[in-house]
């Protein structure tokens, strides 16, 4: 270790004992100077402009006040402890220059998160999921998912994202959990097998976040996922919030459930319940018998991005709509900040694109990362000048068909045949992107006040 990073080290010990210092006792009463700290963690322009807008918020909004605030009241110390160490300290201030040096050095794009499904083994059988088709009697090995922890860490990724099939049915993972304690989890869960056991062994861990599958209410939830499945994640939620761990939600959104998922109603539930945060996903045609009139209207759509905002604006939650979000984060961001190894080990851009050129299996992730596919997608990346249209599968499908045939690459899901090699599909995902086009150029005049990618990112 060299001086710099010595000092570097130090310092940032320095600071997330005193964060960690701050929690153990008032954290609520003392915000000011988390704030002030939490800017010493940021080593880079976004993620110091990113905190500054936080604060600004939190003084301005009282809606941000208060979810700031119940979050620094109501979470469990350990967790929270845990979160600030890991996304902050570990994945900001070390992670972000650790992995920026691949990029210096060689041009290879070290992701910010990283997505494992470790088995495709659940209990449940959900209408449009993409899992749904996969073989569920093989997986990776507790050695296998312990390799690619360990290299990505040592790449600098701290921010792992767990999938499946039902990732609490992999009885390894908590000790992939207990190991790698300086790295923060979020497991997707459709929250059936959660027990008091369950509940106390996660926070004891500290460094794992639950993202609950809900489709609306009762009625929602339970036509796509199976009776009982609705009482069955409040009971979950029960468990959690009576012992201060943090948790979320996860929707997938199509034309029947769009408007329930984004209502009052339902929103105020969840944070009643303790829900902190909502990620929208909107549905896919992939995965088990993929249909495409379950796919969102192009008013819905566009809705979807305006209900998430006015929510995130005017509520005590936190919202992200993976696609409507597009233009913060420059467009699609499939193997440029994130990408997910399935349970074959197939490494491939995005949970929804099922292809792959490498496998973990035969390359480390270095090598992955290395390789003609992610270089390929970043190179071409904003598919679209209107980041409102960013997606390579259903706003810009050439791109897809492009990219596998260039790279060589497979596909790792049967479904994903149909978009690559079966031209009556790919017209009818063709007609998808053209009815979109123009409520997404109207939405990008009038919501961001763009004409092109040039004047969005100068904005």
């Amino acid at each position: 270790m060299s001086f710099k990073e010595s000092i570097e080290k130090n310092s940032k010990e320095v600071v997330t004992g005193a964060i960690c210092d701050i929690i153990d006792r008032n954290p609520e009463k003392n915000i000011q100077k988390i704030f002030t700290l939490t800017r010493l963690l940021a080593k880079d322009k976004d993620s110091k402009e990113a905190i500054e807008n936080v604060e600004k918020y939190y003084k301005e909004e009282e809606s941000t006040r208060n979810f700031i605030n119940s979050i620094l009241k109501d979470t469990d110390k350990n967790c929270l402890k845990k979160f600030f160490k890991n996304f902050l300290a570990n994945a900001l201030w070390s992670g972000i220059p650790k992995r920026g040096k691949w990029l210096e050095k060689e041009d290879t794009k070290i992701p910010f998160v990283l997505l494992i499904s470790p088995s495709m083994r659940c209990n449940l059988r959900c209408t449009g999921c993409y899992a749904a088709e996969y073989d569920k009697g093989h997986g990776l090995t507790y050695e296998e998912v312990d390799k690619i922890v360990g290299e990505a860490r040592d790449l600098g990724i701290h921010f792992i994202i767990i999938l499946g099939g039902e990732p609490f049915f992999v009885d390894f993972m908590w000790d992939i959990y207990k190991k790698y304690s300086d790295i923060e989890f979020v497991a997707f869960t459709n929250g059936t097998l959660f027990s008091e056991e369950v509940g106390d062994k996660i926070r004891n861990l500290g460094n794992l976040i639950p993202m609950f599958s809900l489709e609306g209410f009762e009625e929602e939830t339970d036509k796509r996922r199976g009776k009982g499945t609705f009482n069955k994640v409040m009971n979950g939620m029960d468990i959690l919030k009576t012992r201060g761990i943090p948790f979320g939600v996860s929707s997938a959104v199509a034309r029947n459930n769009a408007e329930v998922i984004t209502s009052s109603e339902f929103i105020d539930m969840l944070i009643e319940k303790g829900s902190r945060m909502s990620w929208y996903f909107i549905y896919m045609p992939i995965g088990d018998n993929p249909n495409i009139d379950m796919m969102l209207t192009p008013e819905q759509r566009i809705n979807l991005g305006r209900k998430s905002r006015e929510i995130r604006n005017s509520k005590p939650y936190f919202t992200i709509d993976f696609f409507n979000d597009a233009p913060y984060v420059g467009g699609c961001i499939a193997g440029k900040y994130y990408c997910h190894i399935n349970s074959e080990g197939d490494v491939e851009p995005c949970i929804f694109a099922h292809i792959a050129v490498d496998n973990v299996r035969d390359k480390s992730l270095i090598e992955v990362f290395r390789g003609e596919l992610f270089k390929e997608l970043r190179m071409r990346q904003p598919y679209n000048s209107n980041m409102l249209r960013p997606c390579m599968m259903i706003d810009n499908p050439r791109v897809i068909r492009e990219v596998a045939k260039k790279c060589n690459a497979y596909a790792t899901d049967k479904s994903l045949d149909n978009m690559i090699n079966d031209r009556g599909f790919q017209k009818k995902i063709e007609k998808v992107a053209e009815d979109f086009a123009p409520y997404a150029e109207k939405a990008w005049k009038e919501d961001f006040n763009c004409r092109g990618n040039e004047e969005f990112i100068k904005g």
